[in-house]
């Protein structure tokens, strides 16, 4: 008999769950959002905009308003991450200085600017003068001699400590999650993954600060990686203002991928590389929608910068160079050797660093992350100081390895020995013996490319903001510059060799040994991190050489081919396996012949699923289940029995709803009902309130069935961005696959730990 009277007087108790509830739809940490589910909720909320826009004038603003807001959220992102890299970028400069010395005039001054005003520095010596001082003319009044050299050398070294130790301190204290690049997360919550905090306002404060540390201290690292998480932080902050992207995690991650273009259009001054970097390396889903305001955000961002005019050449980068001799075919030849060796130093370090990254986690030097910072700081200032190469600033060393010599040049990278009777333009030099300046600087920039090659190793990874960018430029520049150097003397001193004899006559200048550099270059960066079309795209945008894009591409891919061959991960996705994030990456390739029912659980011999029934069980039993299993949701059957699949209840919904509903709705207690129905059931007349829980049942769960190949089901995971999915048969319920158990089995068709993948 049905207890019709109490039922329909508490109708309206019964289906308060017909209107949102708090907290229902969104996740916990650590877990995997529905894509599907996030595309569906954004789909009916702008179908309710568009229907109430039509009632009023009011409502029609408000829906202009909903369509702008996108617009809006990229111009702030836009001004906020050029901003800060405008900030970053002065603010290093003057610290990186302040190693050496100090400006009598200001403090806060660099060197460069030191020197800009005054008029006793002559254009040699361009950054020395008067007002700026080393440290041992300071104490000492001593610029040379043992002992100012011995005084600069300790002062250099304890400013290198003091930074690096400020920085470790500030992450380990206030913002754990700021250490590292940022790439490998940001690509993780991109795919769907909930990492609570890592976006924070605290992240992105002390990621700020800090970078500006670690850069300014001298370590092999870069601010470009790192740049990319400071943005998606700024992504988030405004995201997190407006409903439409708080609200929907799906939403949200359309953001946070423009998000990810502004952070390397400001690292780079390189507008198009950054979005298209968004699209070919970190995004998971990536609309045409979100790939024009992508462009808009980086528009923003680059214009930012440009006004900030942190280089003080009125250009975005620093790097920017102007080749006057075009390339010739046969120089073709050491650009791919220099695409061989791109390739060959990405996997030489991606395996080393993999390496010393597991051992750190795996073994008590883990636990001494203040202690390894300081350590490899020490032996960085101590090995770079007496080098002048390694001593400067990486991004210094790499503008300087890419310039071609000019007539007015004064580095010693330019020391050749000039012809008394030339009378050419002054853009026009003709190739020229080396003189004793340059051969002293190969020596020098091969002890420094073995010293980057070496530190790099051990610095990628620790307990600071850490970017690859520019240690793999550096490294690929020095090599370049020391090849380019090499075919520059031998197309000199050989000019009748068949080779050269076509197009390097005497008097020409054949060869540019900066443009080998950038090729070098662009080979180590594409080996580390596997980047093609965007690489090529961010390498002519750093240095303006539009015309020597088929170098770029040729070394580029030549390195891809290399590294590739040794092994399909980058940098990036060795990160997050070793982490254990569930990530699907597209690039990677199923292609066992397993199907579903190998996978789906439960496997023989384990217990049988854990189901709920459609209109059976009480609060009581529900929240039994919940307590005794783990599981992240649960199908919903008609009965034990016939086991046809009704839908599927999330848990944490499933405990947000019962717990609202204990203390909103009158008579729900422990032996209440729990129906998924439309209509309640059946009950005797004096039983207590039945519970619906309709409105949290997803009734369109994704099925598969147990014949289904795995290669269909891997590829419906990444394409959908699934977080489970169900096995039937005939409409009865089999089992469960979720994403994690496809991780495993793909990690163990692989010969890998299954285990590997688990959240580490």
């Amino acid at each position: 008999m049905v207890n019709t009277g109490e039922i329909n007087g508490s109708s309206n108790l019964m289906d308060f769950l017909d209107e949102p509830i708090p907290d229902v739809g969104t996740y916990e940490d650590f877990h995997t959002i529905d894509w599907l589910r996030e595309k569906s909720r954004d789909t009916d909320r702008h179908r309710k905009i568009t229907i109430k826009s039509k009632e009023s004038v009011w409502e029609f603003i408000k829906g202009l308003l909903d369509a702008w807001s996108g617009w809006v959220v990229m111009l702030l992102i836009g001004l906020l991450a050029g901003t800060l890299a405008g900030v970053i970028d002065l603010a290093v400069d003057w610290m990186t200085d302040l190693k050496e010395g100090i400006c009598l005039d200001g403090f806060w001054y660099s060197q460069e600017q030191c020197c800009w005003t005054s008029n006793e520095a002559t254009f040699d010596d361009r950054d020395k003068c008067p007002q700026w001082q080393k440290w041992s003319e300071l104490m000492i009044e001593k610029s040379e001699g043992a002992s100012a050299y011995i005084l600069n050398y300790f002062l250099y070294i304890m400013w290198a400590l003091t930074f690096a130790f400020l920085a470790v301190s500030l992450v380990r204290v206030f913002a754990p999650y700021a250490c590292g690049s940022g790439i490998p997360e940001i690509k993780t919550i991109l795919s769907g993954f909930i990492i609570r905090g890592y976006l924070g306002k605290w992240t992105l404060l002390i990621k700020t600060v800090t970078l500006v540390l670690v850069v300014s201290s001298g370590l092999s690292l870069g601010k470009e990686g790192p740049s990319v998480h400071v943005a998606c932080c700024c992504g988030n902050l405004f995201s997190s203002l407006l409903s439409k992207y708080s609200k929907n995690e799906g939403k949200r991650r359309e953001v946070l991928s423009a998000a990810a273009a502004v952070g390397v259009s400001v690292a780079f001054g390189a507008p198009i590389g950054g979005v298209l970097f968004s699209l070919e390396e970190v995004s998971y889903y990536f609309p045409l929608k979100t790939l024009w305001r992508s462009f808009f955000a980086a528009l923003v961002a680059a214009f930012t910068l440009r006004s900030i005019n942190p280089f003080g050449n009125s250009r975005l980068v620093l790097f920017y160079v102007e080749y006057h001799t075009p390339w010739y075919m046969a120089e073709l030849f050491p650009f791919i050797l220099l695409g061989v060796f791109g390739g060959l130093w990405g996997t030489l370090f991606i395996r080393c660093n993999i390496a010393w990254c597991r051992r750190r986690k795996t073994t008590s030097l883990g636990k001494y992350p203040v202690l390894e910072v300081i350590v490899v700081t020490a032996i960085t200032a101590i090995i770079a100081y007496p080098n002048p190469y390694t001593r400067r600033s990486t991004s210094e060393l790499i503008s300087e390895l890419f310039n071609d010599c000019g007539a007015l040049e004064s580095s010693q990278l330019c020391d050749y020995i000039n012809d008394i009777n030339m009378t050419r333009p002054v853009d026009d030099i003709p190739d020229r013996p080396a003189g004793p300046g340059v051969y002293t600087a190969m020596w020098q920039l091969a002890l420094a490319l073995v010293f980057k090659i070496v530190i790099t190793i051990f610095t990628f990874g620790m307990k600071i903001p850490s970017g690859l960018f520019i240690p793999s430029i550096a490294v690929g520049a020095i090599a370049g510059r020391i090849v380019g150097v090499g075919v520059e003397q031998l197309a000199y001193h050989h000019h009748d060799w068949i080779i050269f004899r076509n197009w390097c006559r005497p008097g020409a200048d054949c060869v540019t040994p900066g443009l080998y550099a950038m090729v070098g270059a662009a080979a180590c960066l594409g080996g580390v991190t596997r980047m093609t079309v965007s690489l090529v795209v961010i390498m002519f945008e750093l240095t303006g050489g539009l015309e020597y894009i088929v170098p770029l591409m040729a070394a580029a891919v030549t390195s891809k081919w290399v590294a590739d061959a040794f092994g399909k991960e980058g940098i990036y996705e060795a990160h997050i396996h070793l982490n254990g994030y569930p990530f699907l990456d597209v690039k990677d390739e199923f292609t066992h012949r397993t199907l579903a029912t190998d996978v789906m659980r439960p496997r023989r011999g384990e217990p049988p699923l854990s189901v709920l029934t459609q209109d059976n069980m009480t609060v009581e039993d529900v929240e039994t289940l919940i307590k005794d299993t783990d599981y992240n949701g649960f199908p919903v059957v008609v009965s034990r029995d016939s086991e046809r699949l009704i839908g599927f209840a999330q848990r944490r919904e499933l405990i947000i709803a019962i717990k609202n509903a204990r203390q909103r709705q009158d008579g729900v207690v422990s032996n209440s009902v729990v129906y998924f129905t439309e209509d309640p059931p059946e009950l005797p007349a004096n039983s207590p309130h039945p519970l619906k829980l309709r409105r949290i049942l997803n009734l369109s769960p994704f099925t598969v069935t147990d014949h289904t190949p795995m290669e269909t089901v891997v590829d419906i995971f990444r394409k959908l961005g699934l977080r489970q999915c169900l096995v039937t048969r005939s409409g009865r319920l089999l089992g469960i696959i979720t994403k994690k158990d496809v991780l495993r089995h793909m990690a163990q068709m692989a010969n890998q730990d299954p285990e590997s993948i688990m959240f580490n």
